[in-house]
């Protein structure tokens, strides 16, 4: 996973640094997600894309980290986000879940 894939100019090219690019490059994109939709609501939003991006972007981060850099400071500074990345899918997701539902005749009419 160490051994170069393209050797450009300034820029040598492993695998690890591929994954390391696309985690920058989905955590990055997130941002755009949000912007767009924060737009099109005409309010600030945040979809469920940029937790997903988040979380997938700060995975790939972060086993670059770990694996391919063998950098504590990248994996502190990484670590952290991912986790509220998490937190905020499964909260989001059981948000989803316990909607509340409004029906006729229901304490709040009497």
């Amino acid at each position: 996973m160490h051994e170069a894939l393209a050797d450009l100019h300034l820029l040598t090219l492993t695998p690890w640094k591929v994954i390391g690019l696309l985690g920058t490059l989905l955590f990055t994109a997130r941002w755009f997600v949000q912007f767009y939709a924060t737009k099109k609501h005409k309010k600030v939003v945040v979809p469920m894309s940029f937790w997903y991006l988040s979380v997938f972007g700060s995975v790939l981060t972060l086993a670059y980290f770990i694996w391919g850099k063998n950098d504590s400071v990248g994996i502190i500074q990484t670590a952290f986000p991912m986790l509220v990345s998490f937190y905020n899918v499964f909260a989001h997701l059981r948000a989803r879940r316990h909607q509340e539902t409004v029906e006729p005749g229901g304490p709040e009419e009497t």
